[in-house]
């Protein structure tokens, strides 16, 4: 077994998907008509995991309290400095993480208000 996808509150499904492909590099896995009133099945994904990313309609306009997401990079302070010459929020640069030292820790913001989690 394996997670398919993780869904992910957003406003703006365009724009959510514009920030994942271009910050992240991920792919379009699934973009189609759902229903009525122009919402749409999207999925993007990393280049080769198997687990993607599905836009939900976020339920209020109040970003998440605290991380939503761990995303896990070899090199943390590389990727947070490239995803920062991106243009993307950094909430909390790179610190031992808290519950083991040996790990580097950061925390972003993607363009819908979700806090996400960058470790190694």
């Amino acid at each position: 077994m394996f997670v398919s996808f993780a869904e992910l509150p957003v406003f703006d499904q365009a724009r959510a998907k514009a920030f994942y492909v271009d910050k992240f590099g991920c792919q379009v896995v699934a973009d189609a008509a759902m229903g009525a009133g122009g919402w749409r099945w999207i999925e993007v994904g990393f280049p080769g995991a198997e687990t993607s990313l599905h836009f939900v309609r976020r339920q209020d306009e109040a970003p998440s309290n605290g991380p939503v997401l761990v995303f896990v990079a070899d090199d943390v302070p590389s990727a947070v400095h490239g995803l920062a010459l991106k243009g993307v929020k950094i909430v909390a640069d790179v610190t031992p993480a808290p519950y083991d030292p040996r790990r580097q820790v950061a925390e972003i913001e993607d363009s819908e208000g979700n806090r996400i989690v960058i470790s190694n």
